[in-house]
């Protein structure tokens, strides 16, 4: 069953306008944050241990020409963490049911990390039911860990601030410094009930899927391939199997850049973003 909360926030973000919904889908809360009226709407998917603030900053980008949703998965930031399997195609059932229940057809996907596998997966079994996807240094070809991977899963497990520091440090791969407000939510997200046992679900139910290489043929909308030249997190070696597998398929790298280039250089991702979804 599928039920819309009525009420609504205002979030203090940049943007113009962004409002914090509730929709509760399998008796589950599900958090999402929504701005702009276009009937072109983009769907922002968040990556393993993330919440819909990771996008914060290319909202203001996107609020005037598209209508902009980004939910909080199902086990991740402030939605509902059940105890269950968190498997690739538990996400992607999930997707199906979050898109039903706030009535979006036909949207723009824009997925980063778990968030690409997990759009990826979603596109290949519904290649209908999207206009196009943009996929950010998505999970599902890499098939071992590394070292900036391993201190996010430490951060997750022991969640304090100088874990938290590290980890994103590792992440950024520039050595620079990290917003102390994306540590602090970090490490508030992990100690909600359940956190770190949808996360390390989450990690156990990826290590165990098959990799998406078999079923990224079976994309056919226009897809672009976004990947940080420097991303220490799944090394943009394996942006290629991506590129080569899907059909129309476009690749931009971003130089020195790291795991999630619309966080680092909101800019330049956005505007690359536009200009492919501009593009007939």
């Amino acid at each position: 069953m599928i039920v819309k909360f009525a009420k609504t926030y205002l979030c203090t973000f940049k943007a113009k306008y962004v409002n914090e919904k509730f929709v509760q889908i399998d008796n589950h809360k599900i958090r999402y944050l929504e701005s702009g009226n276009s009937t072109k709407t983009l769907v922002l998917i968040h990556g393993l241990g993330a919440s819909a603030e990771r996008w914060e900053k290319i909202i203001p980008f996107f609020e005037k020409d598209f209508h902009v949703v980004i939910p909080d998965l199902i086990g991740f930031g402030y939605s509902d963490k059940p105890p269950t399997d968190y498997t690739i195609d538990y996400f992607s059932k999930f997707l199906e049911k979050f898109l039903d229940s706030i009535n979006v057809k036909n949207p723009i996907l824009i997925g980063s990390s778990l968030g690409g596998q997990i759009s990826a997966e979603y596109t290949a079994e519904h290649p209908t039911n999207v206009e196009k996807l943009i996929l950010v240094s998505p999970s599902g070809i890499m098939n071992q860990s590394t070292p900036a991977l391993d201190a996010y899963i430490m951060a997750a497990l022991y969640p304090n601030e100088q874990n938290a520091k590290n980890a994103f440090e590792l992440m950024e791969g520039s050595g620079k410094s990290v917003n102390q407000e994306i540590i602090d939510g970090f490490v508030k997200r992990m100690k909600l009930p359940n956190a770190k046992l949808a996360f390390m679900s989450t990690i156990l139910g990826l290590k165990n899927a098959k990799a998406i290489s078999e079923k990224l043929h079976s994309i056919t909308v226009p897809t672009m391939i976004v990947w940080g030249s420097d991303d220490p997190v799944i090394p943009i070696q394996h942006a290629s199997e991506f590129v080569e597998s899907i059909p129309n398929c476009k690749f931009f790298k971003m130089d020195g850049i790291g795991h999630t280039p619309y966080v680092q250089d909101p800019s330049s991702f956005a505007s690359t973003v536009i200009e492919f979804l501009n593009a007939s």
